[in-house]
């Protein structure tokens, strides 16, 4: 076998590694809420409070991209082959997050900080099954839409093919979490609405110039290599 057949196309081991830090910060930034301006006054128009976001979402927005830049630059088979490879840092981070929160912290730790851990990292078993869940079924889901599109459009369009995979994949990871997550346990109703907006809104914006980038980086890193 030719050496050459064994490489790794330089984009596809860059953006597999950036997409493998993004499947494990994603769940660290989400336990932050933060609003955005104009989308967050969506929310009393629509008889709701001011929207709010937990902030994995720029986290999760950066693996649709990534997992559609894959698709785009080397198939919708490699793409998903990704997307289940993540499922190991993902799976692993949880795991990880368990065990530490189980060692006792040293004594001359703040307890301030501890405490303040303990809170950040802790969630419920139906919060990490949901995460586990939604990533999976919403980014499979994100390759197959672009993917579909792509074969309806040929190479053209890609900010619109990648805009409306990432709205859907959106919209179908928030029903997912928060109903796995959040059902029985308080109302979900203004809660899945104002995720949605939300999310559709900034992967309307942040989306399309996002994967000209990536692919454009993709591309770059690619040049030369035959």
């Amino acid at each position: 076998m030719n050496q050459n057949d064994l490489r790794i196309p330089r984009s596809l081991f860059a953006l597999s590694i950036f997409y493998g830090g993004m499947v494990c910060i994603a769940g660290v930034l989400g336990n932050k809420q933060v609003t955005l301006g104009p989308l967050s006054a969506i929310g009393p128009m629509l008889g709701l409070g001011p929207l709010a976001i937990e902030a994995g979402i720029f986290a999760f927005l950066m693996l649709v991209v990534v997992s559609s830049a894959i698709a785009e630059l080397h198939g919708a088979v490699i793409a998903n082959r990704l997307v289940r490879f993540g499922f190991v840092p993902l799976i692993a981070s949880i795991l990880l997050s368990l065990i530490v929160l189980v060692i006792p912290a040293a004594p001359d730790m703040d307890p301030a900080r501890a405490q303040a851990f303990e809170l950040m990292m802790g969630a419920t078993p139906r919060i990490w099954v949901g995460g586990i869940i939604s990533y999976g079924i919403s980014q499979t889901l994100n390759v197959y839409v672009f993917s579909a599109l792509k074969g309806r459009e040929g190479g053209g369009l890609l900010w619109l093919r990648a805009g409306i995979a990432s709205i859907l994949s959106q919209i179908v990871d928030t029903l997912l979490f928060v109903s796995i997550a959040f059902l029985g346990v308080f109302p979900i109703r203004e809660l899945l609405i104002g995720q949605m907006v939300v999310k559709v809104g900034l992967s309307a914006l942040l989306v399309p110039p996002l994967i000209y980038a990536v692919v454009g980086i993709g591309r770059w890193l690619d040049r030369g290599e035959g």
